[in-house]
């Protein structure tokens, strides 16, 4: 213990449940933390010489307050701690480590909360869209009324707060998933809208146009929007004409011009690629092209086989590497930038060495996500959660596929069959605003 330092990186041995750290293995900071792993009642520490800055300090000479190190004596400190808890209310340092924990876990606690109620708010807003769906044609005055509502209440809380987080969706979405394109469209879409500011009666357009951007879908046979094997020529064409069949439902329903061209524009491409008339640059609607970008994301990440599913990473980095020339350059950046290079649901590992799931990525700083850590030693329900804007010593190192990693590792953090995405448009330090 005397020979602890700044710069030494250390392994303390101790479940996380015994030590106030964020992890159990870490680089030493400052003299407040070698006071504090000196309290945890540890005769000695492992460090790692590779990850070190410094080199421990001399040992003293003196063997009675210099102890020869015995390591396996490391694992028995926590029990002996438990059993002696006169101890630690007349440490000082040790109360201020169990108090640095519990409010750790405290915070943990309220981010798994706060997650809850998103993944809820998200699948009573899924659930909005289909019952919107379903009466659109049987009322449908009624129901655009509806959905203009949702896409204003939406658009006012994107738009008002002053920090936007973007959450990937667990699994339990309560068999909504026909309608999470719909809604993973309109919310990166508007989070788009949010980062170029654009003024919020624009945005509410954006958002109707993004919700029904597929509505023409009604009018294909299920066999050929249902089919994972390639179109046939013929097929293709039916397809492509749901475009032009949206079109021609939104007319019907008397939707605003600008929202009738993001349903007829949401396949075309910058590159004059895609379809249905070929549309070129700027002649494609901004409202369109972000759209456009949005739906083509959310279709490499969750297409009709799953087994082609890309990860988010991947998808954000085919569209940039591979398929930049399609996208309006200045959107894509924009959406790069809203989500991170490491988009939520991605799975890294962390200079540490730790591997966790990117959960959470705050908008104003893409490169500080949240994320879910590995940890055998912790139940899956109280997974760690490490805010790396908290952790500044830390940064990602590296995405990995789930294919990579170990099946107990992939297991515990549950990366998702389908991403969809959600925000929290809350005040900072308050319950969010989510719709």
């Amino acid at each position: 213990m005397d020979q602890l330092r700044v710069g030494l990186y250390v392994d303390l041995e101790l479940s996380w449940f015994e030590h106030p750290f964020a992890f159990s293995h870490f680089k030493i900071k400052s003299e407040d933390q070698i006071k504090i792993i000196r309290s945890l009642g540890l005769k000695t520490v492992r460090y790692n010489p590779a990850l070190s800055d410094s080199v421990p300090a001399q040992k003293n000479a003196a063997p009675e307050t210099a102890p020869k190190p015995v390591p396996e004596m490391a694992s028995k400190a926590a029990p002996e701690m438990s059993q002696e808890p006169e101890v630690v209310e007349t440490n000082p340092d040790i109360l201020e480590a169990i108090a640095a924990k519990r409010v750790m876990m405290e915070r943990n606690k309220a981010q798994r909360e706060a997650a809850a109620r998103i993944e809820n708010a998200f699948v009573n807003t899924a659930k909005a869209i289909r019952d919107i769906e379903k009466d659109l044609f049987v009322r449908p005055a009624e129901t655009v009324r509806q959905a203009t509502e949702l896409i204003t209440q939406i658009a006012e809380s994107i738009l008002c707060a002053p920090e936007l987080a973007i959450h990937v969706m667990g699994d339990k979405t309560g068999g909504e998933e026909l309608y999470f394109h719909s809604l993973n469209v309109t919310t990166l879409s508007m989070m788009m809208a949010r980062e170029i500011r654009l003024p919020q009666e624009v945005v509410g357009v954006l958002g109707m146009g993004a919700l029904f951007h597929d509505i023409g879908c009604k009018d294909i046979p299920k066999r050929i929007l249902m089919k994972t094997e390639p179109l046939t020529q013929a097929e293709r064409h039916l397809f492509e004409m749901h475009c032009q069949y949206g079109v021609e439902a939104g007319q019907r329903l008397k939707f605003a011009p600008a929202v009738l061209a993001i349903i007829g524009e949401h396949h075309e491409l910058f590159d004059g690629s895609g379809y249905p008339e070929k549309l070129k640059g700027e002649s494609v609607g901004l409202l369109s092209r972000i759209v456009v970008i949005a739906n083509h994301y959310d279709e490499l990440c969750n297409p009709l086989n799953v087994a082609e599913a890309l990860t988010p990473n991947e998808a954000l980095s085919l569209m940039f590497a591979k398929l930049r020339s399609k996208f309006d350059p200045k959107l894509l950046q924009v959406f790069i930038r809203c989500l991170g290079v490491y988009p939520p649901g991605t799975i890294v590992q962390l200079s540490n060495g730790v591997i966790g799931m990117v959960a959470t990525v705050n908008t104003t700083k893409p490169m500080k996500p949240v994320l879910v850590i590995y940890d055998a030693n912790i139940p899956k329900a109280e997974a760690i959660l490490v805010d790396l804007e908290r952790e500044t010593d830390l940064i990602i190192a590296k995405a990995i596929r789930p294919a990579q990693v170990p099946r107990e590792v992939y297991n515990y953090l549950s990366p998702r069959k389908r991403v969809s995405y959600y925000f929290d448009a809350g005040q900072p330090g308050q319950e969010g605003g989510a719709v």
